[in-house]
């Protein structure tokens, strides 16, 4: 782990910080492209993902506040590290495509079309910043005795992200760094052939809602999130997390039957 990736002089380039700014970069990139291809207002939407993002980062930050409230309320200024708790992935998604459903409608933009186009590109850029979160230490996993198991050894990240060190943990987020970046191949390829708008989308909250349930198995910082049901292991409990799957889980099939069904009626 590298939580610091490099140092000139007195500027330190922090891993997490600087995974996010890639992975906003190429998901921005692949947004813009693909905009242009399909005839959509590029700029307007790069101005709408500045917005979005925004509001999806009060809003991660909102849901971890109330999943661990004692915890958030006796250390308040912890909720403005980035690095110790960028906030509930879930709660943002959420929070995000509500303003987005509110901002297209507001100038007229064709909400679903453009839903397709943004889906891979999220699905790109949360790939990049698990990246990150592996090497700053954020959102590790429980203990594991797999030959690919991840020790971490920095006790600077320790400090910032509470991180266990000198244990052999599951590489959670290496997990889901590349089941993000094989969802956004998948998205990819869907929208060179999508015919009806809204179908890419609903398999992107459908795909991300089945990986991070299966992700968070193997998470080992709940503290950060709480649980809905702590049973005697991982596998037989329910994070919050977990919770804001299933509820994701259902509302991208019900999307995906609507869209279906609109398609059928020609």
């Amino acid at each position: 782990m590298h939580p610091i990736l490099f140092k000139i002089g007195p500027l330190t380039i922090h891993s997490y910080g600087f995974f996010m700014a890639l992975g906003v970069a190429a998901g921005l990139g692949l947004l813009y492209r693909q905009a242009r291809r399909r005839g959509l207002d590029a700029n307007r939407l790069i101005d709408a993902a500045f917005y979005i993002m925004i509001v999806s980062l009060v809003g991660a930050k909102l849901i971890l506040f109330l999943g661990d409230f004692s915890y958030y309320a006796s250390h308040p200024k912890e909720l403005l590290w980035i690095a110790r708790s960028g906030g509930v992935f879930q709660g943002g998604l959420a929070f995000g495509v509500l303003f987005a459903l509110w901002y297209f409608r507001k100038y007229k933009l064709p909400t679903w079309k453009i839903a397709d186009v943004v889906a891979p590109a999220l699905a790109l850029g949360h790939g990049f910043g698990r990246i990150g979160c592996f090497l700053a230490g954020c959102c590790y996993g429980r203990a594991c005795r797999l030959p690919w198991a991840a020790n971490f050894q920095d006790a600077y990240a320790h400090s910032l992200t509470g991180v266990p060190i000198h244990q052999d943990l599951h590489p959670v987020q290496l997990y889901e760094a590349v089941l993000n970046f094989g969802n956004a191949l998948v998205l990819y390829l869907l929208l060179r052939r999508n015919k009806t708008d809204g179908r890419v989308f609903s398999f992107y909250v459908i795909n991300y809602a089945v990986i991070r349930f299966f992700t968070e198995m193997f998470r080992g910082d709940h503290s950060a999130s709480g649980y809905l049901f702590e049973g005697p292991s991982a596998y037989l409990s329910l994070s919050v997390s977990q919770g804001f799957c299933l509820v994701a889980l259902a509302a991208g099939l019900i999307l995906l039957r609507v869209f279906a069904k609109r398609s059928s009626r020609g």
